[in-house]
């Protein structure tokens, strides 16, 4: 007797570098796909991303989302090959990155469905740390790292993260992965509620699939509900933060600071900063 399988995904984003799947489910699998920059965001990558967000908004099949990197890493925050190479346009660039940024995340708050990221590898810059704090559960391999870099290479947080970080771990603590730019374990960042739960690499996926499956059974509109009203606590802070972020990292890129801290980034040595 033939045992009735469960049809296959449909690919709604099938190449380029965000992919998007809807499975029988109910779950869209929203997947990064620049595995040779470590999903690096640039703007074809944010414009893309962007739009894979909007197409969930409008797709009432929609229960759950998983968010994923391909590769090595999940994502490795601006793509600072990239932001180099544009020299002294750089800050028309930023601007534009930035603004993209910010509004995916913003997408990825106001989602009636939950989103569950799964991290592996680096979860860093504006881009990782955003994504991570913009989700509604964070899975963390045993390996992943977490790392904020963006005063690193002279620039400020973005995607909200100014707001959102503070509230996941408290003032202190943001002021301090913001401004010091540990490299944080999975364990540390589980211990400072900046992901849901730790679970060994090999178990990732499976993990990740199960939550978003589990959510994706649940009742939709009280989850819905339930996710609004806690991001309404903090949503109009981060909506407020956003213009500020996008004005300070325009600012910040046009100058040599900037400049010198994405080539001390690329060519691992210590930045030499000076002010200017």
């Amino acid at each position: 007797m033939n045992t009735p399988t469960q049809p296959g995904p449909e690919r709604l984003v099938a190449d380029g570098p965000v992919l998007l799947s809807l499975h029988a489910d109910g779950v869209a699998h929203l997947h990064l796909n620049r595995p040779d920059a470590a999903n690096g965001l640039n703007v074809e990558l944010l414009r893309a991303l962007h739009e894979a967000v909007l197409r969930i908004h409008g797709d009432g099949r929609v229960r759950a989302v998983l968010l994923t990197g391909e590769g090595r890493h999940f994502c490795a925050g601006g793509d600072v090959h990239t932001f180099l190479s544009k020299g002294e346009a750089l800050p028309d660039y930023i601007r534009v990155a930035t603004a993209l940024l910010q509004l995916a995340t913003a997408a990825l708050i106001r989602l009636n469905p939950p989103v569950v990221t799964a991290v592996h590898g680096f979860a860093a810059g504006g881009g990782g740390m955003g994504l991570v704090c913009s989700s509604d559960f964070v899975l963390a391999a045993e390996s992943a790292k977490f790392l904020a870099g963006a005063t690193r290479v002279a620039m400020v947080p973005d995607a909200g993260v100014s707001v959102t970080l503070t509230q996941l771990v408290g003032f202190r603590r943001a002021m301090e992965i913001l401004m010091l730019n540990p490299t944080l374990s999975a364990a540390e960042a589980k211990e400072i509620g900046l992901v849901t739960r730790v679970v060994p690499d090999a178990e990732l996926q499976d993990a990740a699939w199960a939550l978003a499956r589990e959510l994706a059974a649940g009742a939709p509109a009280a989850l819905a509900n339930t996710k609004r009203l806690l991001w309404n606590g903090i949503g109009q802070g981060v909506e407020a933060a956003m213009p500020e972020e996008n004005h300070a990292q325009a600012f910040l890129s046009g100058m040599a600071d900037a400049r010198e801290g994405l080539a001390a980034v690329i060519e691992k040595r210590a930045p030499r900063f000076t002010g200017h």
